[in-house]
């Protein structure tokens, strides 16, 4: 399972902060937690940074610790990295990042202390029920903030991609699956860049592609293998899964999961489904924090005003997603 942009916004960052100090951000995720946790693997977009105090929200993030920790507990098994807010502590919330990500047991994809530690890190192989699969993670850039070396971000570029994605092969994978961040901020559609990329991606051997960054949610494109009687999904943009962004489209995002089987040396994309989440912002429900709210769920503490702006946004984020819907079914 693939959600969107995991933010962390100062409204967010002072809707958790607790008297003694500490942040609580359980009520996040408590409406999500069972489905993240059903997955054999969730994955999520981590689109800020572990700096350390003074924590800060846009433009350049650092978020309390106890975030991460509500990330893990709430069942999330791997976090994709590479993004424009990689950098935004520098080298110090770079790898101070990768460091706690690493401390609690999740897995991290796209961003890398050193060459050495992306060699033996890079692609991420993850394994479940006999199925192997390479994770690529790359992003378009890091708003301008070069990475100090030894650090690297992995970048969009295309000689370094196809390298990455012949590595995959040679690792006896399943399925590739990239993790690309990309596109234009509050664009519903993808622009020509996108498209012409994920064509090119497959070209090169990728299976499935997940895209993160404009922010909204874009259209999720089915495209045929040549050779067998499976599917590429091509998912543009998940958008935010939790942040504190109004902007129209903004306060919905996607959950993707992909199922995928092997079947003799045929390994192909058995069903592929999603769900719409939608973001309680404590200026909007006047609650005390920020709340994910599936699609089919209407909490009974939610207020009416909140409850209208819940089921206006998700209609018409249905409407952009509904061809998908009706063509993304199991393939037996």
């Amino acid at each position: 399972m693939f959600v969107g942009d995991l933010m962390q916004h100062q409204a967010q960052i002072d809707a958790a902060y607790c008297d003694d100090g500490s942040y609580d951000y359980t009520h996040c995720f408590s409406l999500v937690r069972e489905h993240i946790s059903n997955a054999d693997f969730a994955i999520g977009n981590f689109e800020t940074t572990l700096g350390g105090k003074t924590y800060r929200g846009y433009p350049q993030f650092s978020a309390p610790d106890e975030y991460l920790y509500a990330i893990k507990n709430a069942g999330f098994d791997i976090l994709a990295t590479a993004n424009n807010h990689s950098l935004d502590r520098r080298r110090h919330g770079l790898e101070r990042t990768l460091t706690l990500i690493d401390s609690i047991g999740l897995l991290s994809v796209g961003t890398y202390r050193d060459s050495n530690d992306r060699t033996n890190r890079y692609p991420l192989i993850i394994e479940k029920n006999g199925l192997r699969i390479a994770l690529l993670c790359a992003t378009y850039g890091t708003n301008g903030i070069a990475p100090i070396p030894p650090n690297i971000v992995n970048n969009l570029n295309r000689k370094e991609l196809a390298a990455d994605i012949h590595t995959a092969r040679t690792m006896n994978v399943d399925a590739i699956i990239a993790i690309v961040h990309w596109g234009d901020e509050y664009i519903q559609q993808p622009n020509d860049e996108q498209r012409a990329l994920a064509h090119w991606l497959i070209d090169q051997g990728v299976d499935h592609i997940i895209g993160s960054h404009p922010h909204v949610v874009q259209p999720i494109e089915l495209i045929p293998h040549t050779n067998y009687p499976t599917q590429h999904a091509v998912v543009y943009s998940l958008g935010n899964y939790i942040s504190n962004m109004s902007i129209a489209h903004s306060t919905v995002g996607l959950a993707v999961e992909l199922t995928i089987e092997k079947i003799g040396p045929t390994t192909r994309l058995r069903h592929l489904d999603y769900h719409l989440v939608w973001t309680e912002r404590s200026a909007l429900s006047r609650t005390a924090n920020f709340r994910i709210i599936p699609e089919d769920t209407i909490p009974s503490d939610l207020t009416p005003y909140a409850k209208n702006h819940m089921l206006r946004a998700i209609a018409t984020e249905k409407r952009l997603l509904n061809p998908t819907k009706q063509t993304s079914t199991s393939q037996e």
